[in-house]
């Protein structure tokens, strides 16, 4: 098993998992239950990690995740829509004046 990716927020990480399931590949979360150390070990020991069960789809798991974390940063950006010219906070897909599409931008 090798650790592919670590981070302190619980849903994060699973949905990560989930995507890496959606490529057939095998993984597990280790250290759900360590936040409660913190203060006593590093807080960033504490985090939940993910591991790849299968040694040789370590490569293809880092690939899958490097491309998922990229369209979750695109996502971030704020956007203005086409349509009626508003202001959009990164994370939403339409626009709550109007409706619009950000897919359509």
């Amino acid at each position: 098993m090798k650790k592919v990716y670590s981070n302190q927020d619980y849903l994060l990480l699973n949905h990560l998992k989930n995507v890496l399931e959606t490529y057939g590949i095998d993984c597990i979360i280790k250290n759900m239950y360590l936040a409660g150390a913190a203060g006593e070990l590093p807080p960033i020991e504490c985090w939940p990690e993910l591991w790849v069960v299968d040694d040789s789809r370590y490569a293809e798991a880092l690939t899958v995740l490097k491309r998922n974390q990229a369209t979750l940063e695109s996502i971030k950006e704020p956007w203005k829509c086409g349509r009626c010219e508003e202001d959009i906070e990164g994370q939403f897909s339409e626009c709550w004046n109007c409706g619009e599409s950000r897919a359509r931008q």
